[in-house]
């Protein structure tokens, strides 16, 4: 005989909670309403436990961090393990999803779990916070109705190019703004790529250290780029926007 599935009524509800993608008080970044229903929260799926910690530790919990049940989202969770995850869920009790940064499920592994949720009418709250994807987009002045976020570009030097120019061409076609990442020490090299692969009057925005210290965003054309010193990308996580 086939188990009933829980009604909404008497199933938990799964929170999304974005996390700082900088070192700045969490007052900067994340609602008062949002950190409360945070630091309830007895049960969490984190992309990285220890980075899920750090971020609890931040917040007035309701209870010792060490009764917190944290599950980590690796490559090693397959569909069954997250199911059980869920279980506190179909039981009545909440629960919280965290990325390593910004909003989870948002170029984010976490989006296999509001998947499953979805499956097991499980209701999904998503809360405020920063995602870089978003905030790089709004300050770039590139094309905000068309986008397509790509993660990170071939490592290797000439697939890389060849993929540049690739999105170009698709940027161009489509009117579509293009987005990536990079690791922050192989970001000089991204941007050294960026500019001797795309076209001169291509718009290329670079976003550093979104919402931290050392923020700084800059759109300039690709003739304006080469004419410049390269900007120090280095040591913080960078986001690169262009549209042809």
């Amino acid at each position: 005989m086939t188990e009933p599935r829980p009604s909404a009524a008497t199933t938990g509800t799964l929170h999304l909670i974005p996390v700082g993608l900088s070192e700045q008080p969490i007052n900067n970044w994340l609602p008062g309403s949002a950190q409360q229903k945070a630091g309830a929260l007895a049960h969490y799926i984190a992309e990285n436990a220890k980075t899920a910690r750090a971020f609890l530790k931040q917040l007035n919990l309701t209870q010792p961090l060490q009764a917190i049940n944290i599950h980590t989202l690796s490559s090693k969770a397959d569909d069954t393990m997250i199911r059980q995850w869920l279980t506190p869920l179909l039981q009545g009790e909440d629960m919280g999803l965290v990325s390593e940064a910004g909003c989870p499920a948002v170029a984010d592994p976490g989006a296999r779990v509001v998947a499953l949720a979805h499956q097991l009418k499980i209701t999904v709250k998503p809360w405020v916070g920063p995602s870089s994807i978003v905030l790089g987009l709004m300050a770039s002045g590139l094309e905000g109705q068309r986008f397509a976020f790509h993660g990170y570009a071939p490592v290797k030097p000439d697939a890389r190019k060849l993929q540049l120019k690739q999105w170009e061409q698709i940027s161009q076609r489509q009117k579509q703004s293009q987005l990536l990442i990079e690791t922050p020490y192989r970001n000089v090299a991204m941007f050294q790529s960026l500019i001797e692969t795309l076209a001169p009057q291509t718009r290329l925005c670079v976003a550093r250290d979104l919402t931290g210290e050392q923020e700084w965003v800059k759109t300039r054309t690709i003739a304006d780029w080469r004419r410049q010193p390269t900007p120090d990308l280095a040591s913080w996580p960078t986001l690169f926007l262009f549209q042809a």
